[in-house]
């Protein structure tokens, strides 16, 4: 390769620079503060182990698995992943390196890696921040976590306009079994829904078993009201169709409670990752932002792979991405060399006001710091902090 092109990146993968590197470290700091606040354990994970463990939610996402680099060993000889997602890896702490008994909730802010950009314009080095709440089935789990969610994007400070989407897998999956349907047909179906295509979706249902069932649930997938409303007598006696309708309505009516300006949407028939999560899903969106700032849900079994299978729900965000758009002006104040007391104790009192303070070295001048914001100069006897 020409000397002139190696400084280039690979696709997907950038440098940040110091104004929004101080953003985003801050804002790693203030969330992970949070959360820990809110009785969640922060955890460090490797950032590459053996892939029969990172593969332990690829079985059910094989968009996970297609995400993650996978390289050889070169100490045994085994193939080793690259972590495309941390959940696999805190499932594993979880289920096998700290079991604990009843409620154990965990932290992790890391960057993970993946083959493609998993959205429009998105990294493939993304910095993942996130929480998993192991140990509960109840509704209350999954209304703790939306709330967490939401209460984490209000300290990046991006609530203006933020949109909570609510779905639940359980709805689709309890009518295909219901009806019991053949898995091309499911994906068929799925693959309409995710495509809001109802023409096709109408004259795809027209041939099925509670195929009317199948259109209402796409037709009214945004009002619980008409929803219900139009559904069959015997869907609506479907004891694990009725909990997975319950479980939405639930967690939207305490979620309301909780931020009362917050627009809530529901979509049921919104089916991203559904052959990995098991029940409620959610995510969060702000204005002219077409990937989600943070989403999530609940995702039960998940360290049956590790031998401990656990009821779970947890949700991530990248953040790279909630800071995008958010720079920091860097103040940085020259000092000039020398060991006068008053001299050493200002540059002290300005740093620990939190200010970026560079003594000259040897012969160097205000050129030798070219970011340069202010200066130390004496006055009268006395050190004064000017503007350059």
């Amino acid at each position: 390769m020409p000397i002139s092109e190696t400084w280039l990146l690979p696709d997907g993968v950038a440098d940040v620079l110091p104004e929004q590197a101080q953003i985003i470290e801050k804002l790693r700091r203030k969330a992970l503060d949070f959360l820990v606040s809110r009785g969640y354990q922060l955890v460090y994970t490797p950032f590459i182990e053996y892939i029969e463990s990172l593969s332990s939610l690829s079985e059910a996402n094989q968009d996970l698995d297609l995400a993650t680099f996978k390289v050889i060993d070169q100490l045994t000889g085994r193939l080793l992943g690259i972590r495309a997602d941390m959940t696999p890896q805190v499932a594993r702490i979880d289920a096998h390196v700290r079991p604990v008994e009843g409620v154990a909730r965990y932290c992790y802010a890391g960057t993970v890696l993946h083959t493609k950009p998993q959205g429009f314009s998105a990294t493939r080095a993304p910095l993942q921040l996130g929480a998993e709440l192991f140990g509960s089935e109840s509704i209350d789990a999954d209304v703790e976590m939306v709330d967490l969610m939401i209460s984490l994007i209000q300290k990046a400070g991006l609530t203006d306009g933020i949109h909570l989407d609510l779905g639940h897998v359980g709805l689709f999956r309890s009518l295909v079994k219901q009806a019991a349907l053949n898995k091309a047909t499911e994906h068929q179906l799925s693959d309409l829904y995710q495509r809001k295509a109802l023409p096709e979706l109408a004259e795809f249902t027209q041939t099925l078993h509670f195929g009317s069932d199948f259109y209402v649930l796409g037709r009214y997938a945004s009002d619980l009201g008409a929803l219900e409303a139009n559904l069959s007598a015997e869907i609506l006696k479907n004891a694990a169709f009725k909990q997975a309708f319950d479980a939405v309505k639930t967690t939207q009516s305490e979620i309301q409670a909780r931020w009362p300006n917050l627009h809530i949407g529901i979509d049921v028939v919104e089916l991203r990752s559904y052959h990995y999560h098991t029940g409620l899903m959610y995510a969060v969106y702000a204005p002219n932002r077409a990937a989600p700032l943070a989403q999530g849900g609940r995702y039960d079994g998940i360290g049956e792979h590790f031998g401990r299978a656990r009821p779970a729900t947890g949700f991530s965000c990248d953040l790279y991405a909630l800071s995008a758009g958010q720079f920091n002006e860097l103040s940085i104040v020259v000092a000039p060399k020398g060991t006068d007391t008053d001299l050493l104790k200002m540059i002290e009192r300005l740093r620990t006001e939190g200010l970026s303070v560079v003594q000259l070295l040897g012969q160097d001048d205000l050129s030798s710091v070219p970011n340069a914001t202010h200066q130390l100069v004496q006055v009268a006897g006395h050190w004064n902090l000017e503007k350059i």
